[in-house]
C-alpha cells in the first residue's frame, strides 16, 4: 500500500515535469511558494492518497489486534522471551520521527539545506530500525524460536514483518521527498508553501509518525 502511494507521487512528479514549458517563475514576489500553483491540485492528490493509505493499515491492524486478542485466550497461549534489542529499535525510530518533524519545520522556513539533513538523517535511523528488527528475528532464531514455535512467537513475527514493510516504503517516500528537495527551485520560501514539494514533504512526515506510533502501539501489545 504504501508502494503504491509512492508511485502514485512519481507518476505525478512526472506529469507536472512533462507537461512544463520551462523553468516556472515561483508565485507571487518572494513571500509565497517557489512552485508553481497548477501543482495544487497534485498536491491535493497527494493527501489524500495519504489519508486513504493511513484508513487502510489503521483497518488492517485492527483486525491483526482483533485476532490477537481472540487467539491470547486459548489455552495453548505461550508467551515468548522477546529481545531486549526491540528497545534499542524503539528508540531509534522515535529519534527518526524527531529528526523528520525538525525537518518539516525547517522546510516552513525555506531552509532547503536543513530539511535535505534532517531527511538524510530519519533515512539512516529508519534504515537502522529495520536492521534491528532483523536482528530480533536473528536472535529469537538463535534461541529457537520461529513463526511456528507459539501463536505469540507467530503474532510476533507478522506484525513486525508487516509494520517492516511498511517502513520500508516509507524509506522510498523519505528518498523521494529527498530528491524533489535536491531539486532546483526558484529563490524565497520555495518549501513554505502548499505546492506538491511541501505536500509530499508534509505527507511523508505524518506517514512516518504513524508508523512511529504503530510500532509502539504492536511493541505494547506483543510485550504485554
Amino acid at each position: 500500500m504504501a508502494q503504491r502511494v509512492l508511485e502514485q507521487m512519481k507518476s505525478l512528479e512526472a506529469t507536472r515535469t512533462a507537461g512544463g514549458n520551462g523553468p516556472r517563475a515561483p508565485a507571487g514576489n518572494g513571500g509565497g511558494s517557489g512552485w508553481s500553483r497548477e501543482e495544487a491540485a497534485p498536491a491535493a492528490t497527494v493527501r489524500v492518497g495519504l489519508w486513504f493509505l493511513l484508513t487502510a493499515v489503521t483497518m488492517l491492524f485492527i483486525a491483526f489486534t482483533v485476532a490477537y486478542a481472540a487467539r491470547r485466550t486459548a489455552p495453548d497461549w505461550a508467551p515468548i522471551a522477546l529481545p531486549p534489542i526491540l528497545w534499542v529499535n524503539t528508540g531509534l525510530l522515535g529519534a527518526s520521527s524527531a529528526t523528520l518533524e525538525w525537518a518539516r519545520r525547517r522546510g516552513r522556513r525555506g531552509d532547503a539545506a536543513g530539511v535535505r539533513g534532517g531527511l538524510t538523517v530519519t533515512t539512516l535511523f529508519g534504515a537502522a530500525f529495520l536492521v534491528g528488527q532483523i536482528a530480533a528475528w536473528r536472535e529469537l532464531a538463535a534461541a529457537g524460536v520461529f513463526m511456528a514455535t507459539s501463536p505469540h512467537s507467530a503474532f510476533f513475527h507478522l506484525l513486525t514483518a508487516v509494520h517492516g514493510l511498511h517502513l520500508l516504503g516509507g524509506l522510498g517516500a523519505l528518498g523521494y521527498a529527498l530528491r524533489r528537495t535536491a531539486a532546483p527551485a526558484p529563490a524565497g520560501p520555495v518549501l513554505g508553501g502548499e505546492d506538491l514539494t511541501s505536500a509530499v514533504l508534509g505527507s511523508v512526515a505524518i506517514y512516518w509518525h504513524f508508523l512511529t506510533v504503530l510500532w509502539l502501539y504492536v511493541f505494547f501489545i506483543i510485550w504485554s
